[in-house]
């Protein structure tokens, strides 16, 4: 029986691996795809979104399709969830041809690759590639990572940082760990910009790790299927920042905060308000879905940093409650503040 091709696709919050996915499933060619969705916080905003796209095969339930796994970042639970989860598709691996797996924006990759490793996957599985999705619009505001020209600077000065935050180690060990780097969000910042970030990101990258630019996750799947790298035999040069470490711990003060309404709320006021919490709390990423006044259908909203973007994917039906339904994932978040804010 053939081994299923896994395809990792990892990166920043907010970078766009969820539109990537939802694309690819849109796409399919024909190919039986099956999805694990790895969720931070409770609400599982994305697994949401990937059973809107309405992909389904054979008549088969959505569900089992699309297993999303909601307690906490992959690499921590892939003794938990994970591995009763890959045990249940490979029973069924003659009815699949590839299989994705979108990390949470806060996972590591190669602990995930490691898994593959054990045996009981090992005969049934191979990591075919990993794929980093990174925002171009956001690297080159330094949102995410800091300037670009200070950041390579301080590198230059001393390669060996002792003081780099979680966030610049995951997001360098993402890296490290691509087959394919997939720039996002390209038509959001003008040509010069995206040529200097290209430039920096070429530099980070292992050597011969290409960069494809990619808008609104569409990209043909022939680019991102068929690595045939067998991830999982070659992560010794794939270095982490925790390759010394036997478990590791991610930043305790990272924090998703819900919120959930049965309230109405008009978009810009609410995304006013959003923007206000951006300034006071260090917020990473906002996801959620929102019950709009006199609209039909539910909207879809998403934001990183000040920047949010919105849109309606689906009627409400007609046995579920119109809630607005939000994520917010950031650092030593304040729940009562945040509630306070967005229903006041």
């Amino acid at each position: 029986m053939h081994k299923i091709p896994v395809t990792v696709i990892t990166g920043f919050l907010g970078a766009g691996k969820t539109t990537l996915v939802r694309n690819l499933l849109q796409n399919n060619q024909g190919r039986r795809i099956a999805v694990l969705v790895n969720e931070f916080g409770e609400v599982g905003i994305d697994g949401e979104l990937l059973r809107s796209c309405q992909v389904c095969d054979d008549g088969e339930e959505i569900p089992n399709n699309i297993i999303e796994l909601t307690n906490g970042c992959l690499c921590c639970t892939v003794q938990e969830e994970f591995f009763p989860t890959m045990q249940e598709l490979l029973k069924r691996r003659e009815q699949i041809d590839c299989m994705l797996i979108e990390t949470s924006g806060l996972a590591l990759p190669k602990p995930l690759v490691q898994a593959f490793r054990w045996p009981e996957i090992r005969n049934g599985a191979t990591v075919d590639g990993v794929v980093t999705v990174v925002d171009c619009q956001a690297l080159a505001a330094g949102t995410l990572v800091g300037d670009i020209n200070a950041l390579e600077a301080q590198r230059q000065a001393d390669p060996n940082l002792e003081h780099e935050t979680p966030i610049e180690e995951l997001f360098e060990d993402q890296l490290a760990c691509a087959d394919l780097v997939l720039l996002t969000k390209i038509d959001l910042v003008e040509e010069a910009t995206r040529t200097k970030v290209e430039k920096w990101l070429t530099q980070q990258l292992p050597k011969g790790v290409k960069i494809v630019p990619c808008r609104d996750g569409e990209i043909s799947p022939e680019v991102l299927l068929g690595f045939n790298a067998a991830v999982e035999d070659n992560l010794d040069n794939r270095p982490s920042h925790h390759d010394t470490e036997e478990e590791h711990d991610h930043d305790d003060e990272i924090n998703s905060v819900q919120f959930i309404s049965e309230r109405e709320f008009e978009p810009k006021a609410l995304i006013n308000k959003l923007q206000i919490l951006v300034q006071e709390q260090e917020i990473y990423r906002i996801k959620g879905f929102v019950n709009v006044p006199n609209k039909p259908m539910r909207m879809v909203l998403q934001g990183v940093g000040n920047r949010f973007d919105t849109f309606y994917d689906r009627l409400w039906q007609t046995t579920e409650l119109r809630q607005t339904r939000l994520v917010l994932i950031g650092r030593q978040l304040d729940r009562d503040k945040i509630e306070m804010a967005i229903a006041n």
